[in-house]
C-alpha cells in the first residue's frame, strides 16, 4: 500500500522550562509522579493522566478501581531525552528512545523527559507524552483483560488510545489521527493487512531485515478503521471471539474480515480521507479524583537521582557508583528516612546485605511507613537465608518478618504475598494452601507482571489444575513483548496439549526476583 496523500508529521516542541530547586510528588488514584517542575504543571499533568485512565475505562466499559498505593504506576520526569537514554543504558539501541516503561509487581515505573502540560489538541506535551500514554494503554488493557491480544491488535489499540488530546474544559479525545505515525506510513517499508493478520507471512517477508517498517502505524490504521467503519461494525469483536474460541490468527482474521486483499484496499482509501472520526468524552463524564501535591524534603530531593537509577535497575558495573552517591547523600542527611531507605536499596544492590539491613532498620525506626525499607530488608534477609548457613528455620523466619510487617501496613501489596510463597519454595518445601492463595492474589493484583503469571501457571499445573494453568499461560505465551518468557510459556502449552497428565516436572516455577540477582540487576 502507498501513502499518496501528502502528510506532515507534527513535531511538538517542548517549551523550555525554568529550573526549579524543588522536587515535587503528585499522588493520585493510579499514579505517583515525581518531577523537578512547577506545582501547576505537575498538577495538570497528573490530572490529565487520571482523565486518560478514566476515559479508557469509559470506552472499554471497564471499571479500574485504584490499586494498592505501591502498585500504582510511578512516573519520573527527568531533564531531557538524553537523561532517559542514559538511564536505559545508552548505546545505539537507545538512540531513538523518548521514554520507557517497566511493568513490575509492586513497582511499575515510567521515565520520560520533563513536560510542559497544557490544553488544546495535543495537551502541549508531544512525543514523550505519547510514549507514556502508549505504554499506559498496554498496562491498562493487560490489567483489565485476560484476552491475549495479538501483536497488531495490542499495538494498534495502544496507538489508538495514545493519540489523545486534553482540552482545557477537562474533556478527553481518544482515537484521534496518529499524526506522529505519518512519516512512518509515508516513508518506511510498507506493511500490509496480510502481514498484520498472518504473523508467519510477515516474518517470512521480512526475513533477516532489521530495517524500520510501518508496523505500528499500520496497526493503528487497521484498529482505527475497524473501530469507526460502519460497513465493518462488530467485526473487531467477532475477531476477538474467534481467537478466544481457539481459532488461529489467520482463521480468525478470515472469519471476521473476509478477504485480506480487499481489506488492504479499504485501508488504503481510509488513509487518504481528509478527515477522520474520534471519540470525545466530556470532562463532566470523567472522575479523575484528587491530585495531592507534596514538596519533597531536602534530603528526599537530594537522593532522587540515586532512587531513580536504583528503580530502573543496576548491574555489577553500575551498582558501586550508585552506592557511592547514596552514601554521600546519606552522610549529609543521616536522619531522613527516605534517604536511608534508598541507601538500603543501593547497599543491597551492591551485595552488602548487613549494611542494607542496618539502613533499612534506620529508615523504619524513623518512619514505620517507609515501604521500600521493608522490601530491601526482606530481600537482604532472603539472600542470607538462601546461603543455608546456621539455623535455617530461624533464618527463613527472619526473612519472612519484614514482608509480614509490610503486609500488615499494606494488605494488597503484591510482593509480601509473593515472598511468603517463595519462602517455602526456596527451602524446597511444598507451599501451604494459604501461600498458594497469596501467590494467586499477587498475580491478580499485578496481571501485567508476566514472570509472576508464569509462576502462578506452573504452580497450578503442579497442583493438577491444568485449565487454571492455561488461563495464566496464554496471556504470557502470546504477549508481543514477552520475549524468552513468551517462548517458554508456548512450550509449556504445547507440552500440556501433547501430555495432559504432565504436572510441570523439571520446569522451574520460581520466578527471577530481585534477591536472585547478583548486584541487584533488574530486567527492564
Amino acid at each position: 500500500m502507498r501513502f499518496f496523500q501528502a502528510c506532515v508529521l507534527v513535531l511538538f516542541v517542548l517549551i523550555p522550562q525554568t529550573v526549579h530547586a524543588e522536587w515535587l510528588e503528585a499522588s493520585s488514584n493510579h499514579f505517583v509522579v515525581y518531577g523537578n517542575t512547577s506545582e501547576s504543571n505537575l498538577r495538570k499533568f497528573s490530572d490529565q493522566l487520571e482523565r486518560y485512565d478514566a476515559a479508557m475505562g469509559k470506552i472499554t466499559s471497564t471499571s479500574n478501581p485504584p490499586p494498592s498505593p505501591s502498585n500504582r504506576v510511578t512516573v519520573y520526569l527527568v531533564d531531557n531525552e538524553e537523561a532517559v537514554r542514559k538511564l536505559i543504558g545508552g548505546g545505539k539501541a537507545a538512540r531513538f528512545v523518548g521514554g520507557f516503561y517497566i511493568p513490575r509487581a509492586g513497582g511499575s515505573l515510567a521515565v520520560i523527559p520533563r513536560v510542559q502540560s497544557g490544553g488544546g489538541n495535543d495537551g502541549g506535551m508531544g512525543w514523550s507524552m505519547i510514549v507514556l500514554l502508549h505504554e499506559y494503554a498496554h498496562h491498562f488493557l493487560i490489567s483489565n483483560s485476560a484476552f491475549p491480544y495479538p501483536r497488531w491488535m495490542g499495538e494498534g489499540a495502544a496507538e489508538f488510545f495514545a493519540s489523545a488530546n486534553f482540552e482545557k474544559d477537562g474533556s478527553v479525545g481518544l482515537g484521534r489521527p496518529a499524526v506522529h505515525r505519518a512519516n512512518e506510513l509515508a516513508l518506511a517499508a510498507d506493511v500490509t493487512a496480510t502481514d498484520l493478520l498472518d504473523p508467519e507471512h510477515y516474518e517470512k517477508r521480512r526475513g533477516k531485515s532489521t530495517a524500520y517498517d510501518a508496523y505500528y502505524g499500520k496497526s493503528w490504521l487497521l484498529y482505527h478503521y475497524l473501530t469507526f467503519s460502519a460497513e465493518r461494525k462488530g467485526q473487531l469483536s467477532a475477531y476477538s471471539r474467534a481467537l478466544l474460541s481457539g481459532k488461529s490468527m489467520v482463521e480468525a482474521g478470515h472469519a471476521a474480515f473476509g478477504d485480506f486483499a480487499q481489506l488492504e484496499k479499504e485501508l488504503d482509501s481510509y488513509l487518504r480521507k481528509p478527515r477522520m472520526s474520534y471519540l470525545k468524552l466530556a470532562g463532566t463524564a470523567l472522575d479523575p479524583g484528587t491530585v495531592t501535591i507534596r514538596v519533597l524534603r531536602e534530603g528526599e530531593a537530594a537522593i532522587m537521582p540515586v532512587r531513580i537509577r536504583s528503580k530502573v535497575g543496576v548491574n555489577k558495573e553500575t551498582a558501586p557508583g550508585v552506592l557511592a552517591d547514596a552514601r554521600a547523600v546519606a552522610a549529609k542527611y543521616p536522619e531522613d528516612p527516605a534517604v536511608l531507605a534508598a541507601l538500603a536499596e543501593a547497599e543491597y544492590d551492591a551485595g552488602n546485605d548487613a549494611e542494607a539491613i542496618v539502613a533499612a532498620d534506620g529508615a523504619i525506626g524513623r518512619d514505620p511507613g517507609q515501604v521500600n525499607a521493608y522490601l530491601q530488608k526482606g530481600y537482604a534477609l532472603f539472600r542470607i537465608a538462601g546461603k543455608g548457613e546456621g539455623d535455617a528455620v530461624a533464618a527463613w523466619r527472619a526473612a519472612r518478618a519484614p514482608f509480614l510487617a509490610l503486609n500488615a501496613i499494606e494488605n494488597d501489596h503484591p510482593l509480601p504475598l509473593l515472598y511468603f510463597y517463595l519462602s517455602y519454595r526456596r527451602q524446597g518445601r511444598e507451599p501451604t494452601e494459604n501461600a498458594v492463595m497469596g501467590l494467586e492474589r499477587a498475580s491478580e493484583l499485578s496481571p501485567f507482571d508476566l514472570g509472576l503469571r508464569m509462576t502462578v501457571a506452573m504452580q497450578e499445573l503442579h497442583d493438577g489444575r491444568t485449565e487454571a494453568a492455561r488461563f495464566f499461560l496464554v496471556p504470557v505465551a502470546y504477549n508481543p513483548h514477552g520475549g524468552p518468557l513468551a517462548g517458554a510459556a508456548r512450550k509449556v502449552l504445547d507440552r500440556i496439549a501433547s501430555d495432559p497428565a504432565w504436572r510441570g516436572d523439571g520446569t522451574v516455577i520460581d520466578p527471577a526476583t530481585k534477591d536472585d540477582e547478583e548486584g541487584g540487576e533488574e530486567g527492564g
